[in-house]
């Protein structure tokens, strides 16, 4: 079945009257079998700071990350990451063609590497001819140049949920699957503070070669509700968090924004976040919950941080 693509900011320019109002909806219109595209621009800390709710959601927050039997993709400026997810059902999902002239190159990962972690059933992932099965809380890391890939669900009853971000790549590397117990575990916090939690390092450096991208995955303990608190800034990088492992009803409250000039998004299950390099990116949930982060940018140094001490925070 050929894929369609919608500019979804696009469509409802087009398919609208000119307005002064600030803020506007994106139209989605039908989504199945279809591979949804949004492009979001950059954003100066000091617009972002006169923003109300709404206006801060269109800027940051990726609302549906999941599609059913097709694939999202969110197309950010910033550092010109793209972010989505690949939910295969009966039929395999590919990068088709027609995906490469949204990055302007023959093919989507042309000049592209791509990180995926599946949060769902067991998925297979066919690379150039070479097939990889990746099961839950396990990832594939896909270096630049990979011409076919194609996703499939072992079971449409129990389908995969791949989640992924992409980054430019100057240099191809061997692509590669990384298991729970591969990554590179780090265990933080303290269950006094309320956040206990291990990071599980996917794609970092000491794991596997690739060009700047960086993806792993915190889970918090139970009773623990924090992350990234206190909380700092990343000058020479952006980040990405993609919360999930929550219930219908729960929520995060994702701060953002300079760390004199905070704000908040109300985030709930299967839903992201985009945070620039001025920003902070620090949530606190109703329950415990896991989240998958990514970065993209100057350099792949983890520990490379702006810490905000917590007496500077506003």
């Amino acid at each position: 079945m050929k894929q369609q693509f919608i500019n979804k900011r696009a469509l409802f320019l087009e398919n609208t009257e000119s307005s002064t109002d600030d803020h506007f909806t994106p139209r989605t219109g039908h989504l199945d079998k279809e591979t949804i595209l949004d492009i979001r621009q950059p954003i100066h800390s000091d617009h972002a700071k006169t923003l109300d709710t709404t206006g801060l959601r269109q800027q940051f927050l990726l609302d549906t990350v999941f599609q059913p039997g097709g694939m999202t993709l969110t197309y950010s400026h910033i550092d010109r990451i793209i972010v989505g997810g690949i939910q295969p059902a009966e039929a395999p999902v590919v990068f088709s063609p027609e995906l490469g002239k949204h990055t302007g190159t023959e093919f989507f990962l042309a000049r592209r590497e791509i990180g995926l972690i599946n949060i769902g059933g067991d998925a297979v992932v066919t690379v150039d001819g070479m097939r990889f099965e990746v099961l839950r809380e396990e990832a594939l890391y896909i270096g630049a140049g990979a011409r076919d890939v194609a996703f499939e669900s072992v079971s449409a009853a129990d389908p995969a949920k791949l989640y992924f971000n992409s980054a430019p790549a100057h240099t191809s590397y061997p692509t590669r699957k990384i298991t729970l117990e591969q990554a590179s575990p780090e265990t933080l916090g303290e269950p006094k503070t309320s956040n206990r939690r291990t990071i599980y390092k996917y794609i970092v450096p000491n794991v596997l070669p690739t060009c700047q991208l960086l993806m792993g995955m915190t889970k918090l303990e139970e009773g623990s509700l924090w992350n990234t608190m206190p909380c700092h800034t990343h000058e020479r990088r952006m980040e990405v968090y993609f919360y999930f492992n929550m219930k219908s009803d729960a929520v995060v409250f994702h701060m953002l924004g300079q760390p004199q000039e905070t704000r908040h998004l109300v985030v709930r299950n299967e839903q992201a976040v985009i945070s620039p390099s001025w920003s902070i990116h620090s949530g606190v949930g109703t329950q415990a919950y896991t989240f998958i982060w990514g970065m993209v940018g100057e350099n792949q140094v983890f520990p490379d941080m702006d810490h905000v001490k917590m007496t500077e925070l506003r």
